[in-house]
């Protein structure tokens, strides 16, 4: 589920959604969901000083509390 949204949200703020891909990494209590884009897509997908990103966690952190499973998101450049 959790993986899905980030993919989702991801495909919505590049150009070329065709290249998002979301590699989900399950540990016993932590996923780690690796998030790829285009080169020229990094941009959007961070925002202005990391503000995006950071949203995507905050929504990401809200999700994984009401799956009771701790979830982090990397950015893979």
């Amino acid at each position: 589920m959790m993986k899905e949204l980030i993919e989702y949200i991801a495909k919505s703020l590049v150009d070329d959604p065709d290249s998002v891909q979301v590699t989900e990494v399950e540990g016993e209590q932590t996923s780690v969901l690796e998030l790829k884009v285009a080169k020229e897509d990094l941009g959007k997908v961070i925002g202005k000083q990391g503000r995006t990103a950071r949203a995507m966690r905050t929504i990401l952190g809200a999700a994984s509390t009401k799956a009771r499973k701790r979830a982090v998101l990397e950015i893979l450049e």
